[in-house]
């Protein structure tokens, strides 16, 4: 007697696609296994996700590449890797559903985004001799993204345009002001940069002495994007820099509390005061030196 059907909606015992052994072969793998994962006898969490459940997702894992990479672990990086490209197949996954586009579709895409943007690469002989450094294919990309969105009639009305607000808000500031820069909206140096921090500084002290409220709340957040174009300035990246230096605390805070419950006075406890966390803040900090 054969096995009985599975009740719609249940799930069903499924082969896995076999991994693949070439880059093509096993994106093949991960599509047929994404296909099956939203299969009406597939899993009942993967069926009930839309496109907007899973932004946090492919927020959550993108950071996480990010954290592979600065702490340059490459097997961590390589899950991580993994993981966001399937965030990528999920989301086609979804537009193959309803007709709007596949997976094949979106790689087509910007396979073929990537050589138009690349012309001293794949078209050499067009005027693109003069495209010999980082700064020039970058001013060209410029130029030929402006002229898609054109053609599309996506033409942007801004300078500061196509900054995805989605970004965090270091770096969404860092970007907007780059774009300003472009069109000579910028300081010159970078302590002019440093007087505007002191003046916005001023302000925040104004705020607060006047009771603070929401016009303490907006100064803060000016000063917050005046130490981000100090940073753009720099030619660093602020939200790398806070990355750094909310690692920096973490570690010390951790070494902090260590010290402290070493001697008997854990942070927190009654009778750990302010000045005693201090002092064991100062220890590690010099023992970091």
């Amino acid at each position: 007697m054969s096995d009985p059907a599975p009740k719609p909606g249940a799930p069903a015992v499924h082969a896995p696609p076999p991994p693949g052994t070439t880059p093509g072969a096993a994106l093949d793998a991960l599509v047929a296994l994404m296909r099956i994962l939203r299969s009406p006898t597939g899993c009942p969490w993967d069926r009930e996700q839309t496109l907007d459940t899973l932004l946090p997702f492919v927020l959550e894992e993108a950071h996480e590449v990010v954290e592979a990479v600065e702490r340059r672990d490459l097997d961590e990086l390589k899950g991580e890797i993994g993981d966001l490209v399937f965030e990528g197949v999920f989301l086609s996954q979804l537009c193959a559903e309803t007709g709007a586009f596949t997976i094949t579709d979106a790689l087509n895409d910007v396979r073929a985004k990537l050589v138009r943007r690349h012309p001293h690469v794949f078209a050499p002989d067009q005027g693109t001799a003069d495209i010999t450094t980082p700064d020039a294919v970058k001013d060209r990309w410029d130029v030929i993204k402006q002229a898609e969105r054109a053609e599309k009639g996506r033409e942007r009305t801004s300078a500061i345009d196509g900054v995805p607000e989605g970004l965090p808000a270091l770096l969404r500031a860092e970007r907007i002001s780059a774009k300003a820069a472009k069109v000579g909206f910028d300081w010159i140096s970078p302590a002019q940069v440093l007087e505007k921090i002191d003046e916005e500084t001023a302000e925040v002290r104004a705020a607060l002495a006047g009771g603070g409220g929401d016009h303490l709340a907006e100064e803060i957040g000016d000063l917050l994007f005046a130490v981000a174009n100090l940073a753009r300035k720099l030619d660093l990246d602020p939200e790398a820099l806070l990355r750094a230096a909310n690692r920096k605390f973490a570690s010390r805070f951790r070494a902090m509390e260590a010290r402290l419950a070493e001697a008997g006075t854990p942070a927190g406890a009654e009778g750990t005061t302010l000045d005693v966390m201090e002092a064991a803040w100062q220890a590690v900090k010099a023992a970091a030196r």
